[in-house]
């Protein structure tokens, strides 16, 4: 089976909040780009919690926008064996080093956990940082996780507090 490989993250020094995910979907990896499947929420939930409307943007000038607001982006895992794009299928994972990252953003405040995977992971890696970060689990933006999109913007908006 082919090893999946993530992407780099998106963050610069100015990032108060981070959001991880798991590791790129198949529609992800073959687009290049974050969240690239249609009818995954990410780009509504975030542009919820932005008030601003991502989904119309082009895939570069969503990255800008999300800089530009303090948010940036990153997954707990940077590569693994996965057939389909279920977390529940991946296998063999090499995980990113998120306490170096986490490292180099000075006005880091909070990270927002994109699904079960991604928290139960992550959170484990970051636990050290717990009383200085602001360690959020957060509904999956996947359209595999099936709770209305009024529920998953309502718990995504807490991350509204720390930009």
């Amino acid at each position: 089976m082919t090893r999946k490989r993530g992407f780099p993250p998106v963050v610069d020094s100015g990032v108060r909040v981070l959001v991880l995910g798991s590791l790129p979907g198949e529609v992800s990896l073959a687009q290049g780009r974050y969240y690239g499947h249609p009818r995954n929420g990410f780009w509504r939930l975030i542009g919820a919690v932005l008030g601003e409307d991502l989904v119309k943007l082009d895939y570069a000038d969503r990255l800008a926008a999300l800089l530009r607001r303090g948010v940036g982006l990153w997954d707990v895992f940077a590569e693994a064996e996965r057939p389909g794009s279920l977390d529940a299928a991946i296998r063999t994972p090499l995980g990113n080093d998120l306490t170096a990252l986490v490292d180099t953003l000075p006005r880091l405040a909070a990270i927002g956990f994109n699904g079960a995977t991604a928290a139960r992971i992550g959170g484990k890696q970051l636990a050290g940082r717990a009383q200085t970060l602001a360690l959020i689990p957060l509904p999956s933006s996947s359209p595999a996780y099936t709770a209305p999109f009024a529920e998953k913007a309502a718990a995504w908006g807490v991350l509204g507090r720390y930009l």
